[in-house]
């Protein structure tokens, strides 16, 4: 991906040098939509962590040094922030006749704070609609290559373009609609809606890569091979095979390795909105 030397954005929240607590407030809806990625991998349930209720404190801790690697993942998330800024900018007034409003990306690293509850690298990336922001240890990125075989900066930023389509959820209405489904409905119910969500910003994200191809030249030969390569290695059913369990259908809260490649493509090869219905489709 074409990104040193241009324009980032404005809406960086940088806590990787900060410390103390945080005080946080109740969680609306049911909870949070969440990538739990990285907490599949290494067998952790990490929910608990994102989906606190009440006001607490939650301990705000920087990851120590900032080294060069980590100043360079800033600036390449500023910058990949700033394109879903203008696609979106663009799409929300073509397609809807309507203004996008910008969400916040908080960078951090150890822990941190969001209405949503507590945040920790073993998290991974989410958004937390409670206060509009996604959240993101850039360290995150690191493990997707070493430890999940999903490396490449396209893929890097498919993760922030994920997150960011959850944040363009939440703008349409869609996700407190969901949650709201969700919560009158069972387990098996709810992770079929869980799925829906996901696949749609997967969808998204691809909508995203259409536009950022057309408008900024940005992408590289390879760079979308990386993007689907990542939805493939964290597909539910791959990420339960490699920490060596079977893959239980019922329990997927994400989608399949070829769901998210499909969706993901979709939205590429369309670039419309309406192509990401994934609560309509006859096929997920």
């Amino acid at each position: 991906m074409r990104w040193q030397g241009r324009r980032g954005s404005r809406n960086i929240e940088d806590r990787r040098r900060s410390g103390g607590v945080a005080r946080t407030g109740g969680i609306g809806g049911i909870g949070l939509i969440a990538v739990l990625a990285i907490g599949y991998f290494l067998g952790v349930d990490v929910r608990p962590l994102l989906q606190g209720t009440g006001t607490g404190q939650v301990q705000t801790t920087g990851g120590g040094q900032i080294t060069a690697a980590d100043e360079k993942a800033g600036q390449f998330v500023s910058v990949v922030l700033a394109d879903t800024e203008a696609v979106w900018d663009e799409i929300f007034r073509q397609q809807l006749g309507r203004q996008y409003d910008q969400p916040t990306l908080v960078l951090f690293k150890g822990a941190t704070a969001s209405p949503c509850g507590g945040a920790n690298g073993a998290s991974g990336p989410f958004y937390c609609p409670g206060d509009r922001k996604a959240y993101l240890d850039t360290d995150f990125f690191a493990t997707m290559e070493r430890r999940m075989g999903a490396g490449g900066d396209f893929a890097a930023a498919y993760v922030v373009a994920h997150e960011v389509a959850h944040h363009v959820q939440n703008e349409l209405g869609i996700l407190s609609k969901a949650n709201q489904i969700r919560a009158q409905v069972g387990q098996a119910d709810s992770n079929r809606i869980s799925v829906m969500i996901e696949l749609q910003a997967d969808c998204y994200s691809g909508i995203w890569a259409r536009h950022v191809e057309e408008r900024f030249g940005a992408l590289e030969r390879g760079d979308l091979k990386e993007a689907l390569n990542a939805a493939r290695q964290i597909g539910d059913d791959t990420l339960q095979r490699n920490a060596g369990r079977r893959p239980m259908p019922h329990t997927f809260t994400h989608g399949t390795s070829e769901q998210r490649q499909r969706w993901f493509a979709t939205g590429y090869e369309t670039g419309r909105l309406e192509a990401c219905d994934t609560f309509g489709a006859e096929r997920l």
